[in-house]
């Protein structure tokens, strides 16, 4: 397998709270990995780390062979690693369609000439940006496409919203896509349909996926490997049953050592 993403001994803290202490990891092509850990144990802040919306202290990120500890939010989306985020953060006035079109400004080459004059070059790029959004919004059927994609966002369910935040990561077309709490608020039916489009994102869009989760059966359902963690630092790494099991991580979310 070829390692997509290399996380080495990462660290980032907040005045004397290290959020991050030396956290290392990879990821391979194609896999679904899930970090999994208490509140506070650093998940959510790697994701901010790797995106560039924190800077770290210490350690280093690698994709594709290529740090990019140096790197603007906008290059990274560019190098191919999008984002959702555990508040769903949308423009509620925008329709689903140009909520999802803004997934692509990444890839947009036209000047403001062009914006301004429509040129040729700009129209079909605006028609080439159009059609990539439509496509990511058909990944989740009539939930977001149809009548559905003129629609303004305020008026979707939370479910419908936090699935567009998705098909706007996926309208970057990415090849890292970072899911923070996917499923989270959402009820049990719309989290095994939630669980389903994230193994479909990897099989039929050849999507690599990094998820941060809390549901269990989510992560049991999707995940090729864990990584759990607490204050900061790796504990555990496997498959979901051996983490699951491990005594390290049976002490982190119920405070006391497993037993037996």
């Amino acid at each position: 397998m070829t390692t997509i993403l290399a996380v080495d001994r990462l660290s980032k803290h907040f005045g004397g709270l290290y959020a991050l202490n030396e956290l290392t990891f990879s990821v391979d092509e194609h896999e679904i990995v899930s970090i999994i850990g208490p509140n506070g144990a650093g998940k959510s802040t790697v994701f901010n780390v790797m995106t560039a919306l924190y800077r770290p202290d210490g350690g280093d990120i690698v994709f594709r062979g290529e740090s990019i500890l140096d790197r603007a939010p906008s290059q990274i989306v560019r190098l191919g690693i999008a984002r959702t985020f555990q508040n769903v953060k949308l423009f509620p006035n925008m329709t689903v369609l140009e909520n999802a079109m803004v997934g692509q400004h990444c890839r947009s080459t036209s000047g403001v000439f062009g914006a301004v004059f429509l040129t040729p070059s700009q129209r079909r790029e605006e028609a080439r940006i159009r059609e990539r959004a439509i496509t990511a919004l058909r990944f989740f059927g009539t939930r977001l496409a149809g009548y559905r994609q003129d629609q303004p966002a305020f008026v979707l369910s939370y479910a419908n919203r936090r699935r567009l935040e998705m098909a706007r990561a996926l309208a970057t077309e990415p090849s890292l896509l970072l899911l923070d709490e996917p499923t989270a608020g959402m009820n049990p039916r719309e989290t095994l349909e939630l669980r389903d489009h994230i193994k479909r994102m990897r099989d039929e869009l050849d999507v690599t996926i990094l998820v941060i989760e809390h549901d269990m059966r989510v992560v049991k359902g999707v995940s090729d490997r864990v990584i759990a963690c607490d204050y900061g630092q790796k504990i555990a790494e496997g498959s979901y049953d051996e983490v699951a099991n491990d005594e390290h991580v049976i002490e982190a979310y119920l405070g006391t050592k497993a037993s037996g």
